[in-house]
């Protein structure tokens, strides 16, 4: 019997303009384990307008969780990424909404299917929970990120 895929949506808010946030979530580096206070390492494998791919690797007390995400970028507003892995796999649609006051809403539904050497998926209000989190640790940063360029407009000019 094939393992169960799980759905799981989540919403966060952000004290910054659409187009920031897009751009923001987007720029997929290898800091980006830091700002989610994970320890994961990431290799960017291919990087255009429209695509980006990355690999990420962390080391767990079962051996090593591999992952390479594939990301289509449909600006302005959303992006997709499918995952496969050794534990996992993970279909997410990203969807942004500009807001009054200058803030962004993010939509992320997630879709995720335990694969190889993966368990069962975890409760959905733990891995939302998770996921909240992930983003409100994202959040504090990008919202600084975007403090800064209001301050220093020069540095949003070079994004």
């Amino acid at each position: 019997m094939a393992p169960k895929t799980q759905v799981y949506e989540i919403r966060s808010t952000f004290r910054a303009p659409l187009r920031f946030v897009f751009h923001w979530c987007t720029d997929y580096t290898p800091e980006d384990s830091r700002l989610e206070k994970e320890h994961y390492a990431r290799r960017i494998l291919e990087r255009t307008a429209r695509r980006v791919v990355y690999e990420d690797l962390e080391e767990t007390p079962n051996g090593w969780a591999w992952s390479r995400h594939t990301v289509t970028l449909r600006p302005p507003d959303r992006w997709h990424s499918d995952s496969v892995g050794n534990y996992r796999e993970w279909s997410l649609d990203y969807s942004l909404r500009g807001l009054s006051d200058e803030r962004t809403e993010l939509t992320l539904r997630a879709v995720r299917r335990p694969v190889g050497l993966g368990s069962k998926n975890p409760p959905k209000l733990a891995q939302e929970r998770a996921m909240r989190q992930g983003w409100k640790n994202f959040g504090k940063t990008l919202e600084s990120d975007y403090r800064s360029t209001v301050r220093h407009p020069r540095r949003a000019a070079k994004r």
